[in-house]
């Protein structure tokens, strides 16, 4: 874990309320895996707790690090409000990524609404390891998935879902998911995105006893397990997301909603 004054290369609202930010970064980037989050702050900000935001996507070769995220409150709207050439103070990079198993894998990766935000680099990471991809992305609507002109698709198997038929097919992933396994099978699922569509997902993946690792999104003050903020309730007892996860297998989780809360937890 480092910290590291990065300057802002690029801030810029992808659709509303949804912005990617690039930054020049250097000691954090050969240590960054996919599905890991880093705690960023805003330089000379009135908010005193950082706020936790999944890495995008690592430009290894020119040092960037990208951060797509959505202003949810007064921490995220601070981020927004930052411009070209300022400075932010990261954290990280923190928790454990998505497990990646083995080469030539058939995988299924399914990213919903600002869930999409870790599945670049992830594809990239399962490009590399020569794996067939089928990558299911869904929104509420066009402007949700603007995000995908972010992302190199190239040889990848692109399927588009959105709430409201703007896009792709009219519909939710997990209807996607399920028309898929009726005619091909995979050796693993990736998915992020909200609460029920995970766990939706994890549902049908166990019905057809395929792996399943689920990228969880919770409140955290800190990020490195010091409060309770981001508990969840498991198999093997309560979790931290910040530090066990946020990348679980999915049959270990009894409750993804955090029950136990602190003051202290963040928000956005």
């Amino acid at each position: 874990m480092f910290l590291e004054d990065c300057k802002i290369l690029e801030n810029v609202e992808v659709a509303k309320n949804m912005y990617l930010m690039k930054l020049k970064g250097t000691k954090a980037i050969p240590e960054t895996v996919s599905g890991q989050f880093f705690m960023l702050q805003c330089k000379n900000s009135g908010v005193f707790l950082r706020r936790p935001i999944s890495i995008h996507y690592i430009n290894k070769k020119e040092s960037v690090l990208e951060f797509y995220y959505e202003v949810k409150g007064k921490g995220t709207k601070d981020l927004s409000a930052a411009k070209t050439g300022d400075y932010i103070n990261i954290q990280g990079p923190l928790g454990n990524g998505f497990i990646k198993e083995g080469t030539g894998k058939k995988v299924l990766v399914i990213g919903g609404g600002m869930g999409i935000a870790p599945m670049k680099y992830l594809l990239e990471e399962l490009n590399n390891l020569g794996s067939n991809i089928t990558f299911i992305a869904g929104g509420r609507n066009r402007g949700a998935l603007k995000i995908l002109d972010n992302i190199d698709l190239k040889g990848i198997i692109t399927h588009i879902t959105t709430d409201d038929g703007s896009q792709g097919t009219h519909g939710r992933v997990d209807m996607k998911m399920r028309e898929l396994l009726e005619k091909e099978r995979y050796d693993l699922v990736y998915t992020c995105g909200p609460e029920k569509m995970m766990e939706s997902v994890a549902k049908i993946a166990t019905e057809n006893n395929i792996k399943c690792f689920v990228s969880l999104e919770a409140r955290m003050a800190c990020g490195v397990k010091a409060c309770v903020g981001c508990s969840i309730k498991t198999k093997d007892g309560m979790k931290k997301v910040c530090h066990d996860g946020p990348v679980f297998d999915s049959t270990i989780i009894v409750e993804m909603n955090p029950k136990e809360k602190t003051e202290t937890c963040c928000g956005n």
